[in-house]
């Protein structure tokens, strides 16, 4: 039996309706937890973030970049984050200053997979290693 072929298994085989039975229920209730838990850190998230507001004010008005409580410091920092808006540009000033550290150290998993496809006789570049695992995807009887 090739990879891409199905196989329906008898009804006769209790032991995998049960496991797929039980696979989906796990999956059902791993979903319904997760959604609980994002509404729930959603809810929190802001109240920080109102909480947040109020310390940053609170150290505007005294001039302070930190204060000390009895219970805690707050310390009012910036955070500066970069965007690219034309990367075409930018890879080509990465290039020109030799500055790669600029840039994070990861394939790009597709648009890899689509190279190697089109190179598959040339094998892996260098530096480059794979690895292959077999995965069970379960889904619903319709």
């Amino acid at each position: 039996m090739s990879e891409e072929q199905v196989m329906d298994v008898p009804h006769d085989n209790p032991k995998i309706d049960e496991l797929v039975k039980v696979y989906l229920t796990i999956r059902d209730a791993k979903s319904k937890l997760y959604t609980e838990y994002q509404l729930k850190s959603g809810q929190l998230e802001e109240e920080l973030k109102q909480i947040e507001i109020v310390l940053l004010n609170e150290c505007d008005k005294v001039g302070a970049s930190s204060i000390r409580t009895s219970v805690g410091t707050v310390t009012r920092s910036i955070k500066e984050q970069y965007t690219c808006s034309n990367w075409d540009e930018f890879k080509q000033f990465v290039l020109q200053q030799g500055a790669l550290e600029l840039l994070s150290q990861r394939l790009q998993q597709s648009n890899f997979n689509e190279y190697m496809l089109n190179h598959s006789d040339e094998g892996l570049p260098p530096g480059i290693s794979s690895m292959r695992e077999y995965r069970a995807t379960v889904r619903r009887a319709s």
